[in-house]
């Protein structure tokens, strides 16, 4: 069943069952729900093609962007997962030999995440493809529909990321 069958039937039922209520937003939120899923399924692909799955390139990648060691409280908020999830993702990665950690050499106290060559490797192979696959995902719809969906997402987004001290509009 297609999108637009699958999240249409569904307003179209609703409205049957609660004409008092305007449920035209479920399109836009299912739409985007169920794109969010395809595109992680497809995300995934290329992932798993490297050995990866999604946290493992994303603690990866993050200690390749940073050019430095990072330690796990950094790599948990780059990641934004919790450090007991971050903790097993460093031990996999460093049973897989793609990351070492080791003892910081400003803070003895401190232990810190290193990308091993073979994780750099890995990790540079497995963002080239990619972003391979990001253009063609979003080479499916036209680059103004692109870059006007781009600022669309990003205003959106904002209001619901903004710093806890600003108040949000409700």
């Amino acid at each position: 069943m297609s999108d637009h069958d699958h999240v249409a039937r569904l307003q179209e039922q609703w409205r049957a069952e609660r004409p008092d209520l305007d449920v035209t937003p479920l399109g836009v939120i299912g739409r985007l729900h169920r794109l969010a899923a395809a595109l992680t399924r497809e995300l995934e692909a290329v992932y798993a093609q490297h050995g990866l799955s999604e946290g493992d390139f994303d603690v990866l990648a993050a200690l390749r962007r940073s050019g430095a060691d990072l330690t796990a409280g950094e790599l948990a908020a780059a990641t934004m997962v919790t450090t007991g999830g971050t903790t097993k993702r460093l031990d996999r990665l460093e049973g897989a030999g793609l990351v070492t950690r080791r003892t910081s050499d400003t803070d003895g106290r401190g232990r810190v995440v290193a990308l091993t060559a073979e994780g750099h490797r890995v990790i540079d192979a497995a963002f080239s493809d990619h972003v391979a696959n990001e253009h063609r995902l979003v080479g499916q719809i036209p680059d103004a529909d692109a870059a006007a969906l781009e600022r669309i997402l990003r205003d959106w987004l904002a209001q619901h990321e903004a710093p806890a001290d600003v108040a949000r509009p409700r």
